[in-house]
């Protein structure tokens, strides 16, 4: 499936992809604590945001408020437009020489949102974000994704298993589409060990941008 896309690439714009327990976020801040080790500028962010637009979001998440699809997806893209172009967003950051490791984008309200609300209207609202230089795509199958949220306090309205089952094939599709337009995507095997996971990223950020990570 073929998708419109900015051609704008910011090449020190790194994010991390893939369904709830995937890893993503235990990994993005391993990453980040091994490049301040090693002296390279870097920021690490999330989407949601901390900012008002993605606490509203974190809070119909976590199913204390009501919203259609629709507007979910919305959300996500005013809260992802601000997360860019933002006095203090990303392509600020990169311009001033940081690196920014990101946990989620645009590929998870492709795979999320154009789940529950068709793929049409979350097409259209990302169409305009820039690519990133490099996106780790964080492959684990559902059940053992599942094994890991369900030992978490506090679900989210996503954190079900068949839920995840549909995502995790529409970020399979998504990837596809993104790479078919020249997204530069490295898939992880996230049924590894937290450790193995982490060597896999310092391998791929390493040959990306020509360092070494430890």
């Amino acid at each position: 499936m073929q998708r419109e896309d900015t051609d704008l690439t910011v090449k020190s714009f790194i994010v991390f992809e893939g369904i709830d327990g995937s890893g993503t976020t235990t990994q993005i801040h391993r990453i980040g604590e091994a490049m301040g080790k090693a002296g390279l500028s870097h920021m690490t962010t999330a989407e949601p945001t901390g900012r008002p637009e993605g606490a509203l979001i974190r809070r119909i998440l976590r199913g204390e408020i009501e919203a259609e699809p629709g507007t979910v997806a919305f959300l996500f893209a005013a809260d992802r437009y601000q997360h860019i172009h933002g006095k203090e967003g990303i392509l600020k950051a990169t311009g001033d020489g940081t690196v920014v490791l990101c946990d989620r984008y645009a590929l998870s309200s492709l795979a999320y949102q154009g789940m529950t609300c068709g793929i049409e209207l979350p097409r259209l609202l990302n169409s305009g974000f820039p690519r990133p230089g490099l996106t780790l795509f964080f492959r684990v199958a559902p059940e053992t994704a599942m094994l890991r949220v369900n030992a978490r306090s506090q679900l989210e309205i996503y954190e079900k298993m068949h839920i995840q089952k549909l995502v995790s094939q529409a970020y399979e599709d998504q990837i596809a589409a993104a790479k078919a337009i020249g997204w530069n995507i490295v898939t992880i095997d996230a049924e590894k060990s937290v450790d193995e996971v982490t060597v896999q990223i310092f391998e791929a950020i390493g040959a990306y941008l020509g360092i070494h990570l430890q």
